[in-house]
């Protein structure tokens, strides 16, 4: 594990600041930010920021680190994040296993081909931000809706990676599930087959169902009954791991976001006693 995590986490935007620093929610163990949100803020939203950071438990997960572009390494931007990082006490970092710069930056995040060549590529990238930063990352299996240059699966390619790179997981259980149904392959054992030792946290979230052969990873929904079901799958293949809410837009009451939450507790409670017992 990156970091001892609690169990239940919540991905923090700026319309959550005032309700998490006027009443903080009891049952929320950590918060997720995209430190490329918060990186260059000062005045009152840098020391609303600073203020929640001293009283909780925080993770950043990034955006922009492109860790398939064929650009080099932006080494100014890790300076940057190793210094944020160290500010506000960030112990655990992920990002995305995709990228989104070559000779421009798209505000995207683009597939990198699943091929031999681009996992020794991509790891050695990995490697590199590895030593800058002086600690282990964790990338995220990411949804993905075109497969240029293929000459491998998703599974295998992603399992490529991280055993080159020798980083953590970050397990994004909708993307498994949106990947799926997009293009045809079996959720549970592309689950079964993740590395239970590599996991650091999970992410779970609402998608957009455009057709019934085409899901669109919005964020900006409730989670649905068979993502959930898969994340208690996930509970069972690999033990409880911390687990956090995404909600990128349409964003609910402070209370309603909570209620939604609680369910990742709930099925992390079941799962934690039924370990037990055996």
């Amino acid at each position: 594990m990156a970091v001892q995590l609690g169990n239940l986490g919540l991905g923090l935007r700026r319309e959550m600041v005032d309700d998490v620093l006027n009443a903080p929610p009891k049952q929320v163990d950590f918060y997720e930010v995209a430190p490329e949100n918060w990186l260059k803020f000062g005045g009152k939203l840098a020391k609303q920021f600073q203020a929640l950071t001293q009283q909780h438990t925080f993770i950043c997960h990034g955006l922009s680190l492109s860790l398939g572009s064929p650009a080099p390494l932006d080494r100014e931007f890790l300076s940057q994040l190793k210094t944020f990082f160290n500010q506000h006490n960030i112990a655990t970092y992920s990002e995305h296993l995709s990228y989104c710069s070559g000779e421009g930056h798209m505000y995207d995040l683009m597939p990198i081909p699943f091929t031999e060549e681009a996992i020794y590529h991509t790891a050695k990238r990995i490697r590199a931000v590895q030593e800058h930063l002086e600690r282990r990352i964790a990338v995220e299996n990411v949804s993905y809706y075109a497969a240029p240059g293929q000459e491998m699966s998703e599974l295998e390619f992603t399992l490529g990676v991280l055993a080159e790179a020798d980083c953590y997981l970050l397990l994004d259980v909708n993307n498994i599930y949106v990947n799926a149904i997009n293009h045809g392959y079996d959720a549970e054992q592309f689950l079964a087959a993740m590395p239970s030792e590599r996991i650091a946290y999970g992410h779970i979230a609402g998608h957009y169902v455009e057709a019934e052969d085409l899901l669109v990873d919005t964020h900006g929904a409730e989670v649905s009954s068979p993502v959930w079901d898969l994340l208690e799958k996930a509970y069972e293949l690999h033990g409880v791991f911390p687990t956090l809410l995404e909600r990128d837009f349409n964003i609910p009451p402070m209370a309603e976001l909570l209620a939604e939450a609680g369910q990742i507790s709930a099925i992390q409670a079941k799962y934690a006693k039924r370990l037990e017992q055996v």
